[in-house]
């Protein structure tokens, strides 16, 4: 049935990850890619910042400003400002378009893969209660699938690992189901506190999450290189309190980093122990596809192939994939329905 009002609603492909929300629009691609945090006026309960600008805070705010993630392994860990953070990205989204703004969006929405009812249901009721008419929910690495043009829809088997901020899912895909999956919270931020934990214990310096972030992306790697890599450590030293600068090397990062690897090259494995072996034969002609920050880690995939003597290739713009792919969803309203989970505010 012709919808004389379908041009004017701007449909809405949201990522809501542990670090970054992305959100996505048909006509316009990513139009929104920002931290996923919140400032509050602890005093006023009111919203002082979000994204990149409340992320700017962290660490340097006065006792009544809190800056919160709502989101913990990508999940909503705080309704109300999950809720509030999801109707300023929604919101801010509208806006670019002047006629959107009239019409409430259907929104597509990306969660982890051991999702509970209970928190697919507050997914549900954050958004719609941020502006949202209709809520489909997927899988991450079923988007992240879909965004990266696998063929998911065919008898072959799909190996895909998602690491994003809070978690790292592993997932094998066939038929337009994910067939078997593991998952584990070691991720970005945990590579994070790696960071954190190893400047403390090796150089008794303390180091903020977003000094160790910054380290992680300028030297951090999994594989040694041949030339050595240099990089200024800046915190507040254990003993003394004073500040104190040093320089770090890659080799260093590499170390703090190593339990973390292993880590998630240890239930690559441990997916391929329970996968049924045609889809094995599969995987090991096609290999497996890294999504997600944490695939930009240097040399990951060189040492996830190596370990689990299985080919590996990184998606192209990795921390996209997933957005692109509940993007794509929007159009395909047959692969949505497939794809996407039952809504928990139906009832049983």
């Amino acid at each position: 049935m012709f919808n004389p009002f379908k041009k004017f609603t701007k449909d809405i492909a949201i990522d809501l990850g542990t670090a970054n929300t992305l959100v996505y629009t048909l006509d316009k691609g990513i139009i929104i890619d920002e931290p996923s945090v919140v400032a509050i006026n602890t005093k006023t309960e009111q919203i002082l910042a979000v994204g990149q600008e409340a992320k700017q805070m962290l660490g340097k705010t006065p006792p009544y400003i809190q800056v919160t993630r709502p989101l913990t392994k990508g999940v909503i860990s705080d309704y109300e400002v999950a809720e509030k953070m999801l109707k300023y990205f929604i919101d801010k989204a509208r806006e670019q378009d002047r006629f959107s703004g009239f019409f409430r969006p259907r929104v597509v929405i990306a969660v982890p893969l051991d999702v509970t009812e209970v928190e697919i249901k507050a997914v549900e009721d954050a958004t719609l209660a941020a502006g949202a008419k209709e809520v489909c929910i997927i899988h991450e690495p079923m988007a992240g699938a879909i965004g990266s043009r696998l063929p998911i829809q065919e008898p072959v088997g799909n190996m895909i690992v998602d690491i994003g901020g809070g978690n790292t899912e592993i997932a094998v895909i066939s038929l337009s189901g994910v067939v078997t999956w593991k998952s584990t919270p070691v991720a970005g931020d945990e590579m994070n506190r790696n960071i954190i934990q190893y400047a403390r214990e090796v150089f008794n310096i303390f180091v903020g999450e977003i000094q160790a972030e910054q380290i992680k992306i300028k030297v951090g790697s999994a594989l040694e290189k041949g030339e050595q890599i240099e990089f200024p450590m800046k915190g507040r030293d254990v003993v003394s309190g004073l500040p104190r600068e040093i320089m770090i090397t890659d080799g260093h990062i590499r170390e703090a980093l190593e339990r973390s690897v292993q880590t998630i090259v240890d239930y690559v494995k441990m997916t391929l122990e329970v996968t049924p072996p045609e889809l094995t034969a599969d995987i090991h002609e096609r290999g497996v596809l890294l999504t997600g920050g944490g695939a930009l880690l240097k040399g990951l995939d060189r040492v996830i192939a190596k370990m689990a003597e299985i080919p590996v290739r990184i998606a192209d713009d990795p921390l996209t994939a997933v957005v692109r792919g509940a993007g794509i969803l929007l159009e395909d309203s047959v692969l949505l329905k497939e794809v996407s989970l039952p809504s928990a505010r139906d009832g049983k």
